[in-house]
């Protein structure tokens, strides 16, 4: 389904769709665990890979409802395995700032600022994530309105909820507004019911899923980078 305009927002989620999020998050984890060896030795040689896993296990299975809420999972996990292992479970404040902190250093995509600056004179533009990257401190938040997240929200992509949030910020109709994203369930088909407009960034550096029943572009259009994108909505005329 083709892009239909006037647009007058553009709601953009920002994991691998802005930044590569894999090598950030394992920057991040390498951060904390130093932090974990030098105050909680012994967190440090239990916080395996596996361990963090099974503990997240636990966790999502007592509190279904916490889900959505990266932080509060990743706080919690950190006050567990402090407890397991002996170590004072009131340094998990600290460990998680320590990871968070770590989590904004990201790495934008080449193309992020030039179009961020453009549509941002054209757009109001709105972050949707269900992660906890915080674009005032990767330093995005001049280009933005606002920042709609799932642990602020209370629920997550694909919930309608999300979407509307965004477009209240906004101060747009879900129809003049067009949601950008890597994932073709939690942005395109979740946008798209929400009654937003969608377009799938599919990153060449990334693997992505293939979509059911007609491809994606049954559902919107594809582009591979946001130069891309942004020469889709604003062709230039034959004559420059």
């Amino acid at each position: 389904m083709p892009i239909v305009h006037p647009l007058e927002a553009i709601t953009l989620d920002l994991d691998d769709t802005l930044w590569p999020v894999l090598p950030t998050l394992v920057a991040a984890e390498a951060t904390l665990a130093q932090w974990l060896r030098a105050r909680a030795p012994a967190t440090a040689t239990a916080f395996t890979p596996q361990a963090r896993l099974a503990l997240r296990r636990q966790l999502l299975a007592e509190s279904p409802e916490r889900a959505h809420d990266m932080s509060w999972l990743r706080r919690e996990l950190l006050r567990r395995a402090l407890i397991q292992a002996g170590d004072p479970p009131d340094l998990a404040d600290a460990a998680f700032e320590v990871f968070l902190a770590a989590r904004q250093q990201v790495t934008l995509y080449p193309d992020v600022l030039p179009v961020l600056q453009r549509w941002s004179q054209r757009y109001r533009l709105v972050a949707v994530t269900n992660g906890n990257a915080d674009i005032d401190a990767i330093g995005l938040g001049p280009y933005f309105t606002g920042c709609v997240s799932a642990h602020d929200i209370g629920c997550a992509k694909p919930d309608p909820r999300m979407f509307h949030a965004a477009c209240a910020l906004a101060g747009t109709d879900p129809a003049a507004t067009l949601h950008v994203g890597d994932d073709f369930q939690l942005d395109v088909r979740a946008a798209r019911a929400a009654g937003l407009q969608a377009a799938w960034l599919r990153r060449p550096d990334l693997k992505h899923e293939t979509p059911p029943d007609g491809g994606a572009h049954a559902d919107a259009p594809a582009f591979d980078s946001l130069h891309a994108m942004d020469a889709h909505l604003h062709p230039r005329s034959p004559l420059g």
